[in-house]
């Protein structure tokens, strides 16, 4: 029997990319100017993301979710990165890496408390990141201290996604500096709980709607009931959880490639030049051409990397790859659409200069493209 082409979908999967595609037309294409321009995501909209079910995607149904798969997930990113790459985040971070942990290395009694709150009305928040610790993800300076019944954290954590409206966050912290990273560990932390506050929100060039804020840890307490997973442990869930993560921004890298790509063909087929549209001269034809090929290879990469995911297949290589081709990929075809467009591409009054400016995070966050080459490079040389 052959197996189906990458790009195939069953149908659940294609049930769900046309459900996506259509809520991302009627009601995200509507917004996406206003909140990139006020650097505010429509809270409604994010109620009708849960009520579509797109913040729950893997969640067991008994636990509230849609009870889907991973690659479903990737294809609900993508579809909504083609319109506006902040929506993309916000169902990714949700899904990929907060809902996604919860499912893997909370208890049974962690999944009953927060997993429903998650699939109903919690956007969830990954607080890995700080001031010192980028790429070097494991030089936290936040620290855990043991006391009666839990633990105090004190720290600060920068480049939080999805912090302004978090109603959850995994935060790592170390909980035994003198083991280095071996002291590390997740802490599930609600909102509103005493010592704990989010800061300042980053004024962003790229995916302005998505909030991105510090985050402020004075001594907060926190029950040893909401330590994820084993105290200690925390590296291995920050490690594993980002490689599946990687996919996801992979996604939303090929969505804002694909949109920008829509526009371009639509504007080449418009603007007239010399008495007839500009995508009837080959040298337009040849970059088109370049930046449908440099997308597609982008898509193989990123659906390769989930659909080995999903079938318990060693993917960690496959998905840096999907990362770091899908977000140069984007950079170019985003810089390339852009420049079809002429002058009018410069200015806000067309949609190409917002693509551009949100490709840019794709090669920064969840680990940059030098951590990416890196890790590939450390899989091919054992």
């Amino acid at each position: 029997m052959s197996q189906p082409p990458l790009t195939s979908l069953n149908s659940d999967e294609e049930l769900l990319r046309q459900s996506v595609r259509e809520l991302a037309e009627s009601r995200l294409r509507p917004l996406v100017a206003s909140m990139d321009e006020s650097g505010h995501f429509d809270a409604e909209l994010i109620a009708e993301f849960f009520r579509a079910g797109l913040m729950a995607i893997e969640i067991p149904e008994e636990l509230g979710g849609a009870g889907g798969s991973f690659f479903e997930a990737i294809l609900a990113v993508e579809e909504l990165s083609r319109v506006d790459a902040s929506a993309g985040v916000v169902v990714d971070v949700q899904n990929t890496l907060v809902n996604n942990a919860l499912l893997r290395w909370a208890t049974p009694e962690q999944k009953k408390r927060y997993l429903p709150r998650l699939a109903q009305e919690w956007v969830g928040a990954y607080a890995l990141s700080e001031a010192g610790a980028g790429s070097d993800a494991f030089g936290l300076e936040t620290r855990a201290e043991r006391v009666e019944g839990g633990f105090r954290l004190r720290g600060r954590k920068q480049w939080i996604t999805n912090a302004a409206e978090a109603g959850l966050f995994i935060v790592f912290a170390n909980a035994n500096p003198e083991a280095g990273y071996r002291g590390i560990t997740a802490f599930l932390v609600e909102r509103g709980q005493e010592g704990f506050q989010v800061g300042r929100k980053e004024n962003k060039l790229g995916i302005r709607a998505s909030s991105t804020c510090e985050l402020l840890l004075e001594g907060c307490l926190i029950p040893a009931t909401q330590v994820l997973g084993e105290e200690g442990k925390g590296y291995k869930i920050a490690i594993e959880t980002l490689n599946e993560g990687r996919i996801g921004i992979g996604a939303q890298m090929v969505g804002v490639a694909q949109g920008a790509l829509d526009h371009a063909l639509r504007y080449t087929r418009e603007r007239r030049q010399f008495g007839r549209p500009i995508a009837e001269f080959q040298a337009v034809q040849f970059q088109l051409a370049q930046m449908r090929t440099e997308l597609e290879a982008a898509r193989l990469l990123v659906y390769n990397a989930a659909r080995r995911k999903q079938a318990g297949d060693s993917f960690t290589q496959e998905a840096a790859m999907a990362k770091y081709y899908s977000s140069l990929a984007a950079e170019r075809v985003t810089a390339q659409a852009l420049e079809l467009y002429g002058g009018y591409g410069f200015t806000r009054d067309y949609p190409v200069e917002k693509y551009f400016r949100d490709a840019k995070i794709g090669k920064i966050y969840e680990g940059t493209s030098n951590m990416q080459l890196q890790t590939i490079a450390k899989l091919m040389l054992g």
